[in-house]
């Protein structure tokens, strides 16, 4: 998977756009999640994913090749979600913003589950645990993402899984 993907980016890099969709469909979930377990919204996640990519296309040059291009770009779209942060603290809520539950506006919030996830895991167990068992990846494919060993990968998820089941018992929702 790791070769492909790299020659896809090497594509890219010679200007082939056709190269693109392969790219992100490989890469796009991890940079989500990276983004997601930051800045704890949705629509703003989306808003870094894309952002992530934009900014990757403009510098992808000075990306080495036969590193590892998914960590490349979880770090830029992490940078992009804590400036995100920084940026939106400083912001002052518009009404809708602020009194959003009262028209419906859910589309932003995260299904209970992802929320105590992000809460109680770090941000690497959090991207192991929705990448395996969210986005449907195998160990294998995450470590690789990761650029870690798939037993490493293997052992993250189960203590990941262990932490959300006794903080679930725990606190009485299971």
């Amino acid at each position: 998977m790791q070769d492909k993907l790299e020659k896809h980016v090497a594509r890219l890099k010679h200007g082939d756009m056709s190269a693109f969709d392969y790219v992100y469909e490989r890469t796009n979930k991890t940079v989500y999640f990276t983004a997601l377990y930051i800045v704890r919204d949705k629509m703003h996640a989306e808003d870094v994913l894309q952002e992530t990519y934009v900014r990757a296309l403009s510098v992808l040059a000075q990306y080495r090749d036969g590193t590892n291009f998914t960590a490349w770009l979880r770090t830029i779209g992490r940078s992009l979600a804590l400036n995100h942060l920084k940026k939106s603290a400083r912001e002052v809520p518009t009404d809708f913003e602020a009194e959003a539950y009262k028209y419906g506006t859910s589309e932003t919030e995260l299904p209970v589950i992802f929320d105590t996830a992000s809460k109680i895991l770090n941000e690497e167990e959090y991207e192991i645990i929705m990448l395996c068992h969210v986005a449907g990846y195998k160990r294998r494919e995450v470590a690789e993402m990761l650029g870690m060993p798939v037993s490493t990968v293997t052992w993250k998820n189960n203590e990941a899984l262990g932490k959300l089941k006794r903080h679930l018992e725990k606190e009485g929702t299971r």
